[in-house]
């Protein structure tokens, strides 16, 4: 979850990452209430086949208290980093970082259109990235989707 300054109220972006082929999906969420988040992280998940979207890992944000609503709701597992231990969710912390060149703090998230944010994540999934042997983040994804099905 990438918070913006105070001013912005409770608006944030919710950041997932595919740890395997580093995909990356965004999503602006105007409150950080759990069950708004869970609806839209459903959402997000559920036109995935179920082997891709067999577990989370979540820190410990109050955000994410209603992780239960993910099992009953998409069958997907949840997990918890331990506290202060951001490097267990390392991938997620270079995403956000990488995320945040497009998306500074002093961001204006309400002027944000979903074409806006889409146009990041394309960005942010096309660019080869060593760990993947120089293939972009999309193109890993399609073929571990592949393999899956």
């Amino acid at each position: 979850m990438m918070i913006f300054e105070r001013a912005q109220g409770k608006m944030n972006v919710a950041s997932l990452g595919e740890r395997k082929t580093r995909f990356a999906v965004l999503f602006r969420n105007n409150d950080r209430s759990s069950t708004h988040l869970m609806n839209k992280l459903m959402d997000v998940m559920e036109p995935l086949p179920q082997s891709a979207r067999r577990s989370n890992t979540f820190d410990r944000g109050f955000e994410f208290r209603e992780w239960r609503r993910l099992q009953s709701g998409i069958r997907t597992e949840s997990w918890f980093c331990n506290p202060q231990a951001p490097w267990q969710k390392g991938s997620v912390e270079n995403l956000n970082k990488r995320a945040r060149r497009y998306l500074p703090r002093d961001t204006q998230l309400a002027a944000l259109s979903n074409r806006y944010m889409k146009t990041i994540c394309d960005r942010l999934n096309g660019t080869p990235r060593k760990c993947l042997g120089w293939r972009t983040p999309t193109e890993a994804f399609r073929e571990e989707i592949m393999k899956l099905r």
